[in-house]
């Protein structure tokens, strides 16, 4: 009897090993970036395609982040772990609604203002996870003084996820940005 239960035991353990582990909280699809990000490239494209934004170069980073230099900066480029210092103002490409903003005005002209925030210079480490990957791609890319907009595709912002009322899933985002300077 001994000997079957332990062979009862070292089969059920057999059996549990061989199959794939479930993840009971993974409840939906996974999130395809390659797929999002190849139609995202399209949307941009096309975005730039009318968009008149004055430039004095754009960067189009391997990643599909697009940054439109409107004012090119000096100095040494931010590195991992470098805080970064800019003013900002976020918006959705597809309607140019505004979600987020380090400037006060332009919060309170939008309707997103909150008492308890204070809109101050934003700051930030960078390649610390503390900022949607897009930035992160995109100011490594810059100089301190640079003023431009910064494109994210869905897949280096938010992914498949809504951030509040105003940021749909697999949202373009759009930032103005004025990079002040670096630690």
């Amino acid at each position: 009897m001994k000997l079957f239960r332990n062979l009862f035991f070292f089969s059920v353990l057999a059996y549990l090993a061989s199959c794939e582990p479930n993840n009971p909280f993974v409840t939906g699809p996974i999130y395809d970036a390659a797929g999002n990000l190849a139609i995202d490239r399209e949307k941009i494209d096309a975005f730039l395609d009318t968009a008149r934004i004055d430039s004095v170069y754009r960067i189009h980073d391997p990643s599909g982040v697009v940054i439109i230099v409107q004012e090119d900066g000096v100095g040494t480029r931010p590195v991992t772990n470098s805080v970064v210092y800019t003013e900002y103002t976020g918006y959705l490409m597809t309607d140019g609604t505004v979600f987020d903003t380090s400037d006060e005005d332009i919060a309170r002209e939008n309707g997103i203002f909150s008492e308890s925030r204070d809109y101050v210079t934003f700051r930030f480490v960078l390649g610390t996870g503390q900022v949607i990957p897009g930035w992160d791609l995109g100011f490594r890319r810059l100089r301190p003084g640079t003023k431009g907009q910064m494109i994210i595709p869905s897949p280096y912002g938010y992914e498949d996820r809504a951030q509040g009322e105003r940021i749909p899933p697999n949202s373009i985002l759009v930032f103005d940005f004025d990079f002040l300077g670096i630690d």
